[in-house]
């Protein structure tokens, strides 16, 4: 198992409930090998800005982040839930450690330019720090990696969560055997939004963009499909969406090339 690698990445709505919180806990901590965690958060930071008086910005799915949503973020992705999950983790029995990318210099970010939407702080990933990370791993840590990277100038960014989940995996693909899985409150990517038993268990990416042309798939679904397709094109052996029933198991949607 040594040469073998898991990342979950698992959305906020998600975490937002107990329940389902302590059952991808158990799962994840369960999960035999090395693994890294990768926690959203972006409900909690909306409704957390929206009681400070900010109105959250979006843009397809990925968050406009100014100075004051900046600190926002850092304070929910990096603080409550990182460690929260950590915690969680530890009672379940798993050795997790709670990072950013400033921490260790793990992931290195730019502020992201040359866009028509000024997406202020939010970071664009340059690297990951594999052998850093691979030295936690063989020391037997669990990486729990927030939404929060770094430009090695003292500015932090905000990075999208899937992005990051799918960077790392992409980093580890070719010295290791890299199963990447998203989970969110659906069973899988769905034909009809609106019709939870619409999975399509396989999705090619030619599919995906008949789909996204067609409205079927917008919104956050963007991102996480366009990061899930970059990734797989770096050598990854599976990657997998579905929500918390279906962790570590083959079942949701697959995708392909």
């Amino acid at each position: 198992m040594e040469n073998t690698l898991f990342v979950l990445k698992v959305g906020g709505q998600v975490l937002e409930q107990p329940e389902i919180t302590q059952s991808v806990v158990q799962k994840f901590a369960a999960w035999p090998g090395p693994k890294i965690l990768v926690p959203g958060g972006g409900r909690k930071a909306s409704r957390i800005a929206q009681a400070l008086g900010s109105r959250p910005n979006m843009h397809e799915g990925r968050r406009i982040t100014d100075r004051e949503t900046l600190e926002v973020v850092t304070m929910v992705y990096a603080g409550l839930y990182n460690k929260t999950l950590v915690a969680s983790l530890q009672a379940a029995g798993c050795n997790a450690i709670g990072l950013s990318g400033a921490d260790g210099n793990s992931i290195l970010a730019h502020k992201r330019r040359g866009t028509i939407i000024d997406y202020g702080f939010a970071g664009d990933i340059d690297s990951v720090d594999t052998q850093g990370i691979s030295s936690l791993l063989v020391a037997g840590f669990t990486p729990v990696f927030c939404a929060i990277t770094h430009d090695k100038q003292g500015q932090l960014l905000n990075t999208n969560a899937d992005t990051i989940a799918a960077t790392i995996a992409a980093s580890f693909a070719p010295i290791k055997a890299v199963s990447l899985q998203f989970c969110f409150e659906k069973p899988g990517v769905l034909s009809d939004p609106e019709q939870d038993d619409s999975v399509i268990p396989v999705l090619s990416y030619g599919q995906y963009q008949n789909l996204k042309a067609a409205g079927n798939i917008h919104s956050g679904m963007i991102p996480k499909l366009d990061n899930a397709y970059r990734a797989l094109r770096s050598g990854i052996k599976q990657i997998m969406i579905s929500d918390q029933h279906a962790i570590g198991i083959q079942a949701g949607t697959l995708l392909t090339l």
